[in-house]
């Protein structure tokens, strides 16, 4: 079974290399590349990873992850989602948060928290399934980590 970071990595490759128009064609690559995935669940991976449709020469529609995902700001409730389904700690130091994550997924997890637009976060670097996110100034990061921990149910 593959798992999903597994999978948005495939995904986020294909759109890197070619003109993609449709989730179909998603859903036939990565079944080429022996991973089972239906349109639905495309259509999520695509929202995570930040992918929209612009414009190509001649007209056609493609997805595309824009260059700038921290500039696209992500519609409410999807941090909870992500945080829900791929954050399993939290903890804080100064003006510093640790986030831990299933392995892989860290990267869209950074990627959802600088596209959220919180005003307290300064930024995110982000390993394979650790992340440290930076409070901003005027915040405390314990204060960052207990909000994260309440979007990951966390306690």
């Amino acid at each position: 079974m593959t798992t999903k970071a597994v999978r948005q990595k495939t995904i986020a490759a294909l759109l890197a290399e070619e003109a993609v128009t449709s989730q179909e064609q998603i859903v036939d690559h990565l079944a080429s590349q022996d991973i089972t995935a239906t349109q639905a669940t495309v259509s999520r991976d695509l929202e995570d990873l930040g992918a929209i449709k612009v414009r190509m020469p001649g007209g056609v529609a493609a997805y595309a992850i824009p260059d700038h995902p921290h500039e696209q700001v992500l519609p409410a409730g999807h941090l909870r989602r992500v945080f829900t389904e791929w954050v399993v700690g939290a903890d804080a130091s100064a003006n510093i948060v640790v986030l831990r994550t299933l392995p892989g997924s860290a990267h869209v997890v950074a990627s959802a928290i600088d596209r959220s637009g919180l005003d307290e976060v300064l930024g995110t670097v982000a390993g394979d399934d650790t992340l440290m996110v930076v409070a901003a100034a005027g915040h405390e990061g314990e204060d960052v980590a207990e909000l994260f921990r309440s979007y990951a149910d966390l306690g």
